[in-house]
């Protein structure tokens, strides 16, 4: 990955679109990737209680911007 906006993001946010934490999986940030991947699957998993099911959908936007404009060595 060369920095922000570069092929290997936007590959990442679009992976981290489909499955939360995948982008960050792909772009080598393995803490980052099981942070957002359980976070997410937790507020999603009690989307019947609408705080968590919020939370969950924050998360899941974080993750995807978070993979788009991630600058390696920052």
């Amino acid at each position: 990955m060369t920095g922000q906006g570069s092929t290997g993001n936007v590959i990442a946010a679009v992976c981290s679109f489909f499955i939360p934490g995948l982008g960050q999986l792909v772009q080598g940030r393995i803490l980052a990737a099981a942070f957002f991947f359980v976070s997410v699957g937790v507020g999603y998993f009690f989307y019947f209680l609408i705080i968590p099911a919020i939370l969950g959908f924050l998360l899941h936007a974080w993750s995807i911007v978070g993979a788009a404009l991630y600058k390696p060595g920052s």
